[in-house]
Formats: C-alpha cells, sequence, structure tokens
C-alpha cells in the first residue's frame, strides 16, 4: 500500500465531518427557535420531539467522535507509510476504515430517528382541526373510495 491510498479519504472524511457539524447546527438552532417559541408551557408535541432531538444530538457526537477517529488514524497510517512501517500503516488504515464505517451506520440510524420527527409534525398536522376554507371538492375526494376518484 503506498501514502495515496489513504490520501483518498482525506477529502471524503472532510466533506463528512463537514455534513455532520451542519446536521448539528442546524439542530442546535431548531432547539433555540422551540425553546423561544414555547414561551413558559410546552405542548405534548413538543415534549415528543424534545426527546427525539437529544437521541439525534447524541447520535450526531457520536458519528463525529468516529469521523475525527478516522481522519486521525488516517493521518497516523500515512505516517507510518511514510516512515515504512507498512505493516502498521496498513493496521491503522483498516481501523479508520471501521471508524468511517461506524460513522456512516450511526449517520443512517440518525437519519431514521429524524425521519420520526418528522412524523411526529405531520402527526400534529393531521390532528389539527380543517379550516373552513377547504375546498368542498378537496373534502368529498378524501371521502371517496379510491376506486371513485
Amino acid at each position: 500500500m503506498t501514502l495515496t491510498t489513504p490520501g483518498l479519504l482525506f477529502p471524503a472524511i472532510s466533506l463528512l465531518l463537514l455534513a455532520y457539524t451542519n446536521r448539528f447546527l442546524v439542530l442546535a438552532q431548531l432547539i433555540r427557535e422551540l425553546n423561544g417559541r414555547e414561551g413558559e408551557s410546552i405542548r405534548p408535541v413538543v415534549v415528543a420531539q424534545i426527546t427525539n432531538l437529544r437521541k439525534r444530538i447524541k447520535l450526531i457526537r457520536t458519528m463525529q467522535v468516529y469521523g475525527v477517529g478516522a481522519f486521525l488514524l488516517c493521518t497516523l497510517s500515512m505516517f507510518a507509510l511514510f516512515v515504512e512501517f507498512n505493516l502498521t500503516g496498513v493496521v491503522l488504515f483498516g481501523i479508520s476504515l471501521a471508524c468511517l464505517s461506524l460513522s456512516l451506520l450511526t449517520s443512517l440510524f440518525e437519519i431514521h430517528i429524524s425521519c420520526d420527527a418528522i412524523e411526529i409534525e405531520l402527526q400534529n398536522i393531521e390532528n389539527k382541526p380543517l379550516s373552513s376554507r377547504v375546498s368542498r371538492n378537496f373534502v368529498e375526494s378524501k371521502t371517496l373510495p379510491e376506486d371513485k376518484l
């Protein structure tokens, strides 16, 4: 293995860490807005979202830890290969790939939980009463069986 093999991961890991940081910043902003909007009392839908947000924050932290670990191990792998400790370089690169895989799997799980958060919001919207401004055709199309549409 040459120095270029672990070097190929540098741009990928950097972009991944940037994406993770952006996800974290969006969640932090959402939490701040939620706190400011809710005031002194909290709606039940917000309680469900708080649990979801806590899980997602912890998962993003885990994703970042594994991502930084992959980046660091990749760097150490390149250094080991540079000083011609080939076996050490290959082992460090393998561990780096394992950390990167764990980071991606954690990201996949966080995306799943993110979809749960959207589902909570959709259920909240569905539970609201229909506006009187809803068109009659829309309401009728919702009540007809599918074969009549």
